[in-house]
């Protein structure tokens, strides 16, 4: 009997449980992978704290790369780019399984498809386990984008694609072209970072970078922001800070990662004609933002809310990594020293703003 290890999450103030599970036969269209590394997400921090819900018991981290192990029958032989998937390979796929046929998956947005199965969040069931990055095993199941890794990227920098890149090449889509715009992106954690390494990438004219702390804006700075502005030291309005930053222009793409009310009213006072705002942070329970209905109207601005990625975001996100893990130091921003028997401890650790990233190495299971 195979089994694995994991841990088990049951609430905000209990510590993780690690207990052993049998690895279950698969079932038709399921791929075992075998865990190798997964990376602690802002919203694991928020469950963990209390800040956010899900249903407990629990098995967190959706942050993962691992390689695969096992097909069930009927299991896909390819990958999202139409390359063979075979045992042994290195994987990773998205935070969620979703029908292909349903409603919202027709229109591009199947993590919010009907019944959708979601990585990292799915309550622990006698029928239902191995869904999660805190274990040494995950099962796959049917409909899961997945994508085979090619090139050799860290493990630590590997496990950020399938949450931290991917919802941020989401972001970019819906935001619409960036070449030569003047972006403002709030919020300087990890997907802020990413976000002005990809905008650069995409050629954004000007990226400002804005955020609460001063190692994190000049960390955005290495990561391609142009220009940096903390929200906390200014001395003047938010808007007139912007202006003075880039004189006699406009904000065409403002992106907010911080999930802060006051920050997220002031990026869409900032945008300019037709400018366009995407918020991603705000996943977590806050107060109703104030909209100046008028202006929005007035200066024809487009605001969007995006939770999450599809397919297509998954793919852009891989293919930005194979192309720029060697040439961008994410590894730096991954505290690297941590595993399943110290999981308890990486999330206390993690709880530090100033930390973009916790890993946590997983070991592999038993079999007999």
């Amino acid at each position: 009997m195979r089994t694995s290890k994991l841990a088990i999450f049951h609430g905000p103030g209990q510590p993780l449980s690690l207990e052993t599970v049998a690895i279950p036969a698969l079932r038709s269209g399921e791929i075992l992978v075998r865990n190798e590394y997964t990376t602690l997400c802002r919203s694991d921090l928020n469950t963990y704290s209390g800040k956010r819900k899900e249903k407990v018991p629990t098995i967190l981290g959706h942050e993962i790369i691992g390689t695969i192990e096992e097909f069930g029958p009927g299991a896909p032989g390819k990958d999202c780019r139409g390359s063979e998937l075979r045992r042994g390979n290195r994987v990773t796929w998205a935070i969620y399984a979703s029908n292909p046929d349903s409603a919202l998956s027709r229109v591009g947005i199947p993590q919010k498809g009907d019944g959708v199965f979601k990585y990292g969040h799915e309550q622990v069931l006698p029928n239902q386990t191995l869904h999660g990055g805190l274990a040494q095993y995950c099962i796959l199941r049917p409909h899961t984008p997945v994508i085979r890794i090619n090139a050799l990227i860290p493990l630590s920098v590997m496990a950020l694609i399938n949450c931290a890149v991917a919802t941020v090449s989401g972001a970019l889509r819906i935001a619409g072209t960036v070449k030569d715009c003047n972006m403002v992106i709030a919020g300087a954690g990890m997907l802020g970072v990413v976000a002005c390494a990809m905008s650069r990438c995409l050629a954004a004219r000007r990226i400002i970078a804005v955020d609460i702390d001063d190692a994190r804006l000049a960390t955005a700075k290495k990561f391609g922001a142009d220009l940096t502005l903390n929200a906390r030291t200014m001395d003047r309005k938010f808007a007139e800070c912007v202006a003075e930053l880039i004189p006699g222009e406009g904000v065409t793409v403002a992106l907010d990662f911080s999930g802060i009310p006051e920050t997220m009213e002031a990026l869409i006072s900032v945008l300019s004609v037709g400018g366009t705002a995407v918020l991603v942070g705000a996943t977590f329970p806050q107060r109703a933002l104030e909209i100046n209905a008028e202006q929005l109207i007035r200066r024809v601005l487009t605001i969007k809310g995006l939770h999450n990625y599809n397919a297509e975001d998954l793919v852009t996100a891989v293919e930005f990594m194979e192309q720029n893990h060697d040439r961008l130091p994410f590894s730096k921003l991954v505290c690297d020293q941590f595993d399943l028997d110290s999981v308890d401890e990486a999330f206390q650790f993690g709880m530090d703003p100033a930390v973009y990233r916790v890993g946590v190495r997983i070991g592999q299971g038993n079999k007999e």
